[in-house]
């Protein structure tokens, strides 16, 4: 009975991953258990190492195991030019198809006061800062979606005072879409396709 109280108490801490059912869950497990004792170790392992260590950079929030990101901390990249995303995915996308060479600021998300999620919590003060020192450019590439477009143009009326250009990827971005689901071409032609909004 303990047993199965164990089994049942892992099965629903694997439902908390995006995608995974109760079906889902049952299979990972069990194949962990029948075929991968080892490999579940190693994950067990990892994934609480990871939770430990991995935080988000103090400069553009994106995760990392350190105090500032790799990206950030890169002097060959532009440091003029900030791409505005919501998540870390957004940047592993954009990155992957070799489209941009200047920093990030990630948002964590999108404004939605039905999420609890306003200006403190996507960091916009953070943004604002930071475009004070000396940022020229800011593209916004957050997705096409209502939250998305609201963020958009909240971002952009808080940065009107400051001397910032700010741009809108164009092209290619479906209206709805989400730029973890995009691939690399799109990507590249909506930064080259971006406009001043």
């Amino acid at each position: 009975m303990k047993e199965q109280r164990l089994l049942d108490q892992v099965i629903e801490a694997f439902r908390c991953l995006p995608g995974v059912g109760p079906k889902s869950a049952q299979r990972m497990l069990l194949h962990l258990l029948e075929r991968d004792r080892e490999g579940g170790r190693h994950l067990a392992r990892i994934l609480s190492e990871a939770i430990e260590k991995i935080g988000h950079c103090k400069f553009c929030r994106n995760l990392t195991e350190t105090e500032v990101c790799e990206i950030c901390s890169d002097v060959a990249r532009g440091s003029t030019t900030i791409c505005v995303v919501e998540s870390p995915t957004d940047v592993i996308a954009i990155e992957q198809s070799l489209s941009f060479r200047g920093q990030y600021f990630v948002l964590m998300g999108t404004l939605s006061p039905i999420d609890g999620r306003g200006p403190d919590e996507i960091g916009i003060d953070q943004l604002v800062r930071r475009c004070e020192a000396g940022i020229q450019e800011i593209i916004l590439a957050v997705s096409s979606t209502v939250e998305g477009e609201a963020t958009a143009h909240y971002i952009a009326e808080a940065l009107k005072p400051l001397n910032v250009t700010i741009s809108r990827l164009a092209q290619g971005i479906p209206l709805g879409g989400e730029l973890e689901y995009v691939d690399g071409g799109t990507l590249s032609h909506a930064f080259e396709g971006r406009k001043s909004i």
